[in-house]
């Protein structure tokens, strides 16, 4: 099978499940899943937390403000949305934009596993806090994990790898801080530079 197929039946699975608390959410206000966008083949690998309603709304990540603020970051270091792959935790929107809850983490996750598995990206970058923890989890990087203030724009070789080399993680903020705070888009620009080299 190629990715695109691997990926298709991410989707059909996301689709179709209704194990999920938030699927009836998702029904009930004829929001769609997000499962993700980009090239299957990308060196860099994204990773969000969850929906909002934009994205909800156009089955699409970082499709509201925060995307904006990422497509700038993005363009900073000259690198085209269409050439890195975006995904979140979270498949769908959790009501009212709140965290995700560990039990949601928990159900959503194998998914996103699957979804590194036909990537196999070069670097992932995580976006926020819960990304950031589930990650360095994932590669066995839980001794290095400290405030995301302390890990944020610093990359960090994970111990297990898919490929020849190690997979590096890379923690960021999320882009919704900017949308708060606009003093954070330098400091997010600052950060967004140490992906360039590996692109």
């Amino acid at each position: 099978m190629s990715k695109a197929d691997d990926m298709k039946k991410v989707w059909n699975d996301i689709v179709a499940f209704k194990k999920s608390p938030l699927y009836t959410y998702r029904v009930k206000n004829k929001y769609l899943p997000v499962i993700g966008e980009g090239d299957y083949d990308a060196d860099i690998l994204f990773i969000g937390e969850a929906p909002g309603k934009n994205e909800a709304l156009t089955g699409k990540p970082f499709y509201g403000a925060s995307g904006r603020i990422l497509d700038e970051l993005l363009a900073s270091i000259k690198i085209n949305r269409k050439t890195v792959y975006i995904a979140n935790i979270l498949k769908d929107r959790p009501p009212e934009n709140r965290d995700p809850t560990p039990r949601e983490i928990e159900l959503y996750t194998p998914f996103l596993d699957r979804q590194i598995q036909i990537i196999e990206p070069k670097v992932i970058a995580t976006l926020g806090r819960f990304a950031m923890t589930y990650i360095m989890k994932k590669f066995g990087l839980d001794s290095k994990l400290k405030q995301i203030s302390e890990m944020h724009g610093k990359k960090f070789e994970s111990k297990e790898n898919y490929l020849d080399v190690p997979v590096l993680i890379v923690p960021l903020y999320h882009p919704a801080v900017a949308v708060y705070n606009a003093n954070k888009k330098s400091e997010l620009k600052k950060d967004f530079k140490i992906l360039k080299k590996y692109f």
